[in-house]
């Protein structure tokens, strides 16, 4: 799947809209759309890293006990075992990817 190929996803305010992108047995690729005053709330994955790329927008990022706004283009590394979530305090809608993925 490419850029170009991403499914048409438009959140309203306080929503958030998600689509599979990858489903494969040692990856998933998940398309996050935040809308304006929306959340995921912090969890925590043990058993694989977590990677955000931020493709549009401007989201506060959540690991553990700290926060960190970022603007897109961004990439975050949310280590395996530590929690994390991201929030969206801005005017405008935020896309990212969340990809999961286990260690060789």
């Amino acid at each position: 799947m490419t850029l170009n190929e991403l499914p048409e996803i438009a959140p309203e305010a306080g929503t958030v809209e998600t689509a599979e992108l990858v489903v494969e047995d040692d990856v998933l690729v998940k398309l996050f759309a935040i809308g304006p005053g929306a959340a995921f709330d912090p969890h925590v994955h043990d058993d694989c890293e977590n990677v955000f790329h931020l493709l549009e927008g401007e989201v506060v990022v959540t690991q553990g006990d700290t926060e960190e706004t970022v603007a897109a283009p961004a990439v975050v590394h949310n280590p395996r075992g530590v929690p994390h979530g991201a929030r969206n305090d801005a005017e405008e809608p935020a896309l990212l990817t969340a990809s999961l993925c286990p260690l060789p």
